[in-house]
């Protein structure tokens, strides 16, 4: 049938990836051992390619909140936000995730993807501008699409870029909508928020930052790169999601800008989705007042971090811009990094074999992300286990 053809045209890459023995869709994960290994291919294997940053998956306090609400409230909603779908959990984290931010209001959204589609899809419509950094996640993308809105990419992390653009725009400046994150998801950099808050502050337009990867991992009190920055009072709507550092599914949009409440009317993706479980909300709270209470867990992911980091650079890989929660190690060549890829898993470390048009560069990206809970041992055979494969597939 003819509108199978655009479908069909995937089939060659597929072919492609499964000729060079990459599984074509995902790696399954036979039994979940801990936050930090699983059993794959029937080997006990490490996990550094989650995002679980603070190891939260498994801790006690946060599953036995989970167990409590599904015996008391059930498995799901089966609603809408707007219908049936809101709990008195779900108003409950939105006050605290406000609180924690400081910020005066907060919607949850049923996943971070949705969020953002949701908040900027309301924000801004036809004949509206929007300016993203160039390496924004497709979430943002989609966002934009999804709105109506004109898009303009600037470089990425060029500050001096954005105001350039933001100049040519004239009158319409002061309207725009400017989207950064905190930390990029590919490469693991960190937004050079200071600047970007300085710039968006002359021309007087709104700032919303995606979080997903630094709540929880950056800022004395793990609010992200906006805490970290020293520019909250610049920020108008932080985004972010629960499935990363604080371990559950859900996402999220805390602002001081009363109007967010009027967003709710006003995004579909809210309105027209199933909210999130009473587990998911559950173990988010519980994770949420771990992150403000626990700061020893951000210290000791930037150890863990900092140590791969410097270890890989030793390997003589090819690094992303800086040690984080991300780390990236960029190959130039696609079959190099399947078979890197592949020595790894045999030799039971999981990490993200990320490809174009996937990546930002068109290069081809080991993206690995690190976890409080990662043993010493366990990053030391990491790094030990890719200087073997980068130095066996040069």
């Amino acid at each position: 049938m003819a509108i199978f053809h655009k479908l069909h045209q995937l089939e060659k890459a597929r072919q492609a990836l499964a000729d060079q023995g990459v599984p074509v869709l995902h790696v399954a994960m036979d039994e979940i051992l801990s936050a930090t290994e699983a059993m794959i291919n029937g080997r006990r294997t490490i996990l550094a390619g989650t995002n679980n940053y603070l190891g939260l998956t498994f801790d006690s306090g946060c599953i036995e909140a989970a167990c409590r609400a599904t015996r008391e409230e059930g498995t799901g909603t089966t609603g809408s936000r707007m219908a049936n779908g809101t709990l008195a959990g779900h108003l409950a984290l939105e006050k605290e995730i406000a609180a924690f931010y400081g910020q005066r209001g907060a919607m949850v959204f049923s996943t971070g993807y949705v969020a953002n589609l949701g908040i900027i899809a309301s924000l801004a419509g036809p004949g509206d501008i929007i300016l993203i950094d160039a390496d924004c996640h497709a979430s943002i993308y989609d966002g934009c699409r999804l709105s109506g809105a004109e898009y303009i990419r600037f470089r990425h992390n060029d500050a001096a870029d954005l105001d350039k653009r933001l100049r040519r725009l004239g009158d319409r400046a002061a309207e725009t909508l400017l989207i950064v994150e905190g930390i990029y998801s590919m490469f693991g950099d960190r937004a050079a928020l200071a600047d970007i808050a300085a710039v968006k502050k002359s021309y007087g337009c709104t700032l919303l930052v995606d979080e997903a990867h630094a709540l929880g991992v950056l800022g004395d009190h793990g609010r992200g790169c906006t805490e970290d920055a020293g520019v909250e009072d610049e920020v108008d709507f932080i985004v972010g999601t629960f499935s990363k550092s604080l371990g559950a599914i859900g996402g999220y949009c805390v602002s001081n800008h009363p109007e967010l409440e009027l967003v709710r009317y006003a995004s579909r993706p809210y309105i027209f989705t199933a909210s999130s479980s009473p587990a998911s909300i559950a173990s988010t709270r519980a994770a949420l007042q771990i992150i403000a209470a626990q700061p020893e867990l951000r210290r000791q992911l930037w150890e863990n971090a900092e140590f791969l980091y410097q270890g890989l650079l030793e390997s003589g890989a090819m690094m992303g811009p800086e040690a984080g929660p991300v780390i990236a190690v960029r190959l130039d060549d696609a079959h190099r990094a399947y078979r890197c890829w592949q020595g790894l898993l045999a030799a039971g470390v999981y990490v993200n074999l990320v490809l174009p048009p996937a990546t930002p560069d068109g290069g081809s990206l080991l993206r690995c992300s690190v976890s409080a809970a990662h043993t010493r041992e366990q990053i030391i055979a990491i790094r030990n286990a890719f200087a073997v494969q980068l130095g066996k597939n040069q």
